[in-house]
């Protein structure tokens, strides 16, 4: 029987996210600088068919789950040509895309024809200029038109990702809320990480996600943990008395969701990441041709994965066990 990706905390690895680029057409406020970020040269990224042999050996040891990344994923060109060659590798289940939702109204048809399965889209405001502000230039309209193409093509279930800053956004927690009552959503609020910050910068917008219930409560809307949401994520899951959408809770930081972690990561320029946070990572390319060679990387990948990545640490200002990224999330592809 084929050796599954076990780590030795005994968590199953089915998951892996692929993120296929490092370039963006936007610059939100959490994720990379206004200005300044060199990114990889188009040779350096893994090719289609690299991504495909590396997919198709973790597919024989276990993996069924996928999620294209970025940088923004769809500014590279032909991503339905990726979206189909890995959905005909047997084995793999579910392919879905984390997306900015600026190009995929004109996209939407294709991918969803070429074997795209779910959709994650980043919205952060509801408010036309602060949307701009956060992603530095970008268009809301072109994100609403996004969500619309998305159930046009039958995608199921829609995410919406919301990552919540203090002073920033907290103040549409129930404009978002409010979303799910008349829309078939799962709003996502994500807690800011310090995801290649190598200051305490961050802390200053860091919020809790206790403070969504808490204005639910504060509204008189009652919230109910609703169970899995079909996908991969960590997130806790609710609904409110009467909505035909709901809500999850991702909060890495406060109540980091490690210990039923199943994901890897390979970035796009071909290195896994065993752990967001953390530095350690291995590179793909000499290895990709060899099978043997390729899945026994994966395994020493999984060998060094730690039990969790310490960001409540980070939080409390207190020492760590391991080096964290200096890598941009962009650079890593969540």
């Amino acid at each position: 029987m084929q050796k599954r990706l076990v780590d030795r905390f005994g968590r199953v690895h089915d998951y892996l996210r692929i993120s296929i680029t490092d370039r963006c057409n936007l610059r939100c406020v959490y994720c990379m600088p206004e200005e300044g970020m060199e990114f990889e040269p188009e040779e350096h990224l893994l090719t289609f068919d690299e991504i495909a042999e590396t997919v198709r050996v973790l597919a024989g040891l276990g993996v069924r789950k996928l999620r294209l990344t970025g940088g923004e994923p769809l500014v590279r060109k032909n991503v339905e040509e990726l979206v189909a060659r890995l959905g005909a590798i047997p084995g793999i289940e579910d392919i879905a895309l984390t997306t900015n939702g600026i190009f995929f109204a004109s996209k939407a048809e294709r991918l969803r024809a070429a074997g795209l399965t779910r959709i994650n889209i980043s919205l952060d405001s509801l408010r036309e200029d602060r949307f701009r502000l956060i992603t530095r230039g970008g268009d809301i309209r072109r994100v609403l038109a996004a969500i619309e193409a998305a159930y046009r093509v039958g995608l199921d279930p829609i995410k919406l990702n919301v990552v919540l800053m203090k002073g920033i956004n907290d103040d549409e927690i129930d404009d978002f809320l409010k979303m799910t009552f008349d829309t078939n959503v799962q709003v996502r609020f994500i807690e800011y990480m310090p995801i290649g910050h190598s200051d305490d910068g961050w802390k200053a917008r860091y919020l809790p996600l206790t403070t969504v219930l808490e204005r639910a409560e504060a509204n008189g809307w009652h919230a109910e943990q609703s169970g899995t949401v079909y996908g991969n994520g960590p997130s806790q899951n609710y609904k409110l008395a009467g909505a035909v959408g709901g809500f999850g809770l991702i909060h890495p930081v406060s109540d980091h969701f490690c210990q039923t972690c199943n994901r890897l990561r390979l970035t796009a320029d071909g290195n896994i990441k065993p752990c967001l946070y953390w530095s350690d990572e291995f590179n793909v390319r000499r290895y990709i041709g060899d099978d043997a060679a390729l899945a026994d990387l994966f395994f020493r990948a999984l060998d060094i994965k730690p039990e969790n990545h310490e960001m409540a640490q980070v939080l409390a200002g207190e020492s760590q066990s391991h080096s964290p990224t200096v890598r941009r999330m962009s650079q890593i592809g969540g």
